[in-house]
C-alpha cells in the first residue's frame, strides 16, 4: 500500500439527509467487494470513523487503490435521488481537516474526487476537461479541498 500518493474523496450514494452509520456503508462494501472499501466514513454529525489502516488497500477506485487513501461521506443524493453535494456542515468540517492531516503526514499528496480518476487523464495524471464518467463526490474536490 506503501507509499501513499493520493487521497480519494466519495461520497455514499445515500438520500439527503438519510443518517447511514460507517458500519453500515462498510457491510454494503464487504458484500459487494469483499472487504471494506474505505479507510475513512463521514457520518452526517461529522464524525469521522476509521474503517481500514492506512497501510491496507482499499476497494475504492479500480485500478488505482494501491497508495491511494479513500474518504467517503455519507450522502451524495437529492431526495430526488439525482447527483447532489448534500454535505452538512459538520461533514465539510472533518473532511477538511481529515485532508490536510494528511497533507501533513504525506507531503505531496495529491488530493482527487473519484470522479476526477475518469479515463481521461493526460499522462502526467492531470485532469483533462471532459464529461464526467462519475458524479462522485458531487463537488469539486480540487476548489474546495
Amino acid at each position: 500500500m506503501m507509499p501513499i500518493r493520493y487521497l480519494t474523496i466519495h461520497c455514499a450514494a445515500t438520500i439527503e439527509g438519510r443518517d447511514h452509520k460507517a458500519a453500515e456503508v462498510t457491510r454494503w462494501d464487504v458484500a459487494r467487494f469483499g472487504q471494506p472499501s474505505y479507510h475513512w466514513v463521514v457520518e452526517l454529525d461529522g464524525s469521522a470513523v476509521r474503517t481500514l489502516a492506512d497501510a491496507t488497500r482499499g476497494a475504492h477506485v479500480g485500478g488505482h487503490n494501491t497508495g491511494n487513501i479513500g474518504i467517503c461521506y455519507v450522502g451524495g443524493l437529492g431526495r430526488d435521488a439525482k447527483p447532489k453535494d448534500t454535505r452538512t456542515a459538520l461533514q465539510r468540517k472533518s473532511l477538511r481537516e481529515l485532508v490536510e492531516s494528511y497533507r501533513r503526514k504525506y507531503p505531496g499528496l495529491i488530493v482527487r474526487g473519484h470522479r476526477d480518476w475518469s479515463p481521461d487523464l493526460d499522462r502526467d495524471g492531470k485532469i483533462e476537461p471532459h464529461e464526467w464518467v462519475k458524479a462522485c463526490p458531487c463537488f469539486d474536490v480540487a476548489t474546495e479541498l
